[in-house]
């Protein structure tokens, strides 16, 4: 499994952790694979970083105000979408 259908999978349960009400555990994932994920966007072109920039604030702002749904909406449709739009650059 190549890096990016590794990041999209954990996206993937990821969100589906916070649509079970599994916060906690989801919460950590997150940590761990925005960490992996920022080394990737590291590399990619100006205006992708600054989607991920974006796309990050978003989730974090979901993450504070506990709207798990949101964030895992984020997490599995829009993360899912920069990560292969930056693969395809």
């Amino acid at each position: 499994m190549s890096g990016l259908e590794s990041f999209v999978v954990d996206s993937q349960r990821c969100a589906a952790l916070f649509r079970l009400g599994r916060d906690v555990e989801a919460g950590l994932a997150m940590i761990e694979l925005m960490g992996a994920v920022q080394s990737s966007f590291d590399l990619t072109p100006q205006v992708i970083r600054q989607q991920w920039v974006l796309l990050l604030g978003q989730m974090l702002e979901c993450q504070e105000a506990q709207n798990w749904l949101a964030l895992a909406d984020y997490l599995e449709y829009e993360l899912v979408r920069l990560l292969r739009d930056s693969l395809s650059l």
